[in-house]
């Protein structure tokens, strides 16, 4: 099968954070199926192009069997609420361009994963003017979570967001959700029929935790970068303004008389603002990071005692799941769950931690003096969540279940 997949934030290699379907591609082309993506010139986190992508609009290259079209993407992008909105619309443009003119060969799909929403609209014009269906995957229920978080107020942007949506869940051949809640949205809120409709989750990536598990020096990391003595709390991920970080310096300064240390790794819009208010209001148990390798990630996991899992509290956030729970689970760690509804369910089902209600200073306060009282949980629960994931969560299984689907609409196997 030949695959063109459209995804703004497809990781380069070299590139920090969550890798989905860098994973999913790679299985895809060890199986022998050909994958060629088109994706933006910006990280979802990112300030700028790399000096490579100045002045150019594409970039044809090769991602181990994965053939990569880097396409325009403004660099407004992260300065304001208007530059990150064209952000998404130049990269909807270039793609389609992209997709129309310079990814060449015959392809049998085309597969859009979303948000952003708008690029829905570059896989439906590829799909049409080069005859093939459109696969259209919802990491996140766009525009509601824009709304509820306070990003998305203009009336007019929201209605034409509301629009686009419409239109993408009509005209996709196939639609692909990451939880049973936005399964059931799309079928009672949106009116999507169930046989468009399947479920292929966020997964824990065992290929590189089994490596380090077996080989890694908890003690000596911990050592070298100044961890030792402390019950560290990792949370891995964006410091935007839907994770809402500032409930962390909360429970921080609530734990100030403890050992325990919150390590913040990533970037995001909001990050230089919370460093700011971490200093201001002399919150010693916090330390940030910036975002880094993958495998550098997992090796701060491992040394942690905790993984946190938090977003702002909001009801559409009751939908995800929490790319970076699946990480924690992979590493035999319990997870701080500051995220209700499926997350909480998962996590509950998993016995893989512990849920704290989001922004709730005085129950983070209470739930990690329990665990500093018997820390003999974190074991316990990091083993449970661990064969949890094993069990249900295998990228590598999802992976071919989902490549199968897709050969199902075009009648291939």
């Amino acid at each position: 099968m030949n695959v063109l997949l459209i995804h703004q934030y497809f990781l380069e290699e070299d590139d920090p954070g969550g890798s989905r379907w860098n994973e999913l591609t790679r299985v895809w082309t060890e199986m022998g199926h050909t994958v060629t993506v088109l994706g933006g010139m910006i990280h979802a986190n990112g300030k700028e192009k790399k000096p490579e992508y100045k002045g150019r609009h594409f970039v044809k290259k090769q991602q181990g069997a994965v053939s990569v079209i880097r396409c325009h993407v403004s660099e407004a992008y992260n300065k304001h609420f208007i530059g990150r909105l064209w952000g998404y619309f130049s990269f909807m443009f270039s793609s389609a361009y992209a997709g129309l003119f310079k990814a060449k060969g015959k392809f049998d799909v085309v597969i859009v994963t979303s948000p952003p929403l708008f690029v829905g609209a570059s896989g439906y014009l590829i799909s049409r003017l080069r005859g093939m269906p459109f696969v259209f995957e919802v990491r996140d229920l766009w525009p509601e979570s824009a709304i509820d978080t306070g990003v998305l107020t203009n009336k007019l942007v929201i209605k034409l967001a509301y629009w686009v949506e419409g239109f993408i869940y009509r005209t996709a051949k196939l639609i692909n959700v990451l939880t049973p809640a936005f399964y059931k949205a799309l079928m009672e809120k949106k009116g999507i029929p169930a046989n468009k409709l399947i479920q292929i989750s966020n997964a824990a990536d065992f290929s590189l935790s089994e490596k380090l598990l077996a080989e890694f020096d908890r003690e000596a990391f911990r050592k070298e970068h100044g961890l030792e003595g402390k019950f560290v709390i990792t949370y891995v991920g964006a410091h935007g303004v839907a994770n809402h970080l500032e409930q962390v310096l909360d429970a921080g300064e609530a734990l100030k008389d403890t050992n325990v240390l919150f390590l913040l790794i990533g970037q995001g819009m909001e990050k230089a603002r919370l460093m700011k208010m971490a200093e201001e209001r002399k919150v010693p148990n916090v330390r940030f990071m910036d975002s880094v390798p993958k495998a550098e990630v997992f090796r701060y996991i491992l040394a942690s005692e905790m993984g946190a899992s938090v977003l702002k509290k909001v009801d559409t956030f009751k939908t995800v799941y929490s790319n970076k729970t699946f990480d924690y689970m992979s590493c035999k760690k319990p997870i701080l769950m500051a995220i209700d509804g499926v997350s909480r369910e998962l996590l509950e089902a998993a016995g893989a931690g512990t849920y704290v209600e989001p922004e709730n200073t005085a129950e983070y306060n209470r739930i990690i003096r329990e665990y500093l009282a018997h820390p003999e949980r974190l074991k316990i629960e990091g083993e449970s969540g661990y064969n949890y994931a094993r069990e249900n969560f295998d990228r590598e299984v999802l992976a071919k279940k989902y490549i199968g689907f897709i050969g199902g609409i075009i009648g291939k196997k």
